[in-house]
């Protein structure tokens, strides 16, 4: 059983930069990929980007590649979001999430989830 705790979230003017962190209790978090997704009002959360085990590998949403940036600290048992360039449209609640199994876009295949950091980037 793993639980986590996102935070780093709040409101930023456009085109400003935030750090997401996501720590992880319970389980041992190297065992784990770890995702980020995003949830606007009234839209389906959507993937943002994944991290492999050890962090050698990331995936990310296609929209986002070049200013979004996924890292993890095994030690610190903590997953970051780095994300600039921040847009109006980036305004959303940011989850992190854990998967058992592999490092994936799909949100069906991660199995814990934090209760997810409000992110609100102002025109």
């Amino acid at each position: 059983q793993v639980h986590l705790v996102e935070s780093g979230g709040g409101l930023v003017q456009a085109g400003g930069s935030l750090r997401l962190s996501c720590l992880a209790s319970g389980g041992t978090f190297s065992s784990y990929c770890m995702g980020w997704f995003r949830q606007a009002p009234g839209k389906e959360r959507e993937f943002v980007g994944a991290i492999s085990k050890s962090g050698g590998t990331t995936d990310y949403a296609d929209s986002l590649k070049g200013r979004f940036t996924v890292s993890r600290d095994n030690a610190k048992k903590t997953v970051y979001l780095q994300m600039n360039s921040l847009k109006p449209e980036d305004t959303a609640v940011y989850y992190c999430a854990a998967s058992s199994w592999f490092m994936t876009s799909r949100r069906y295949d991660y199995n814990y989830w934090g209760q997810g950091t409000q992110v609100t980037v102002s025109s």
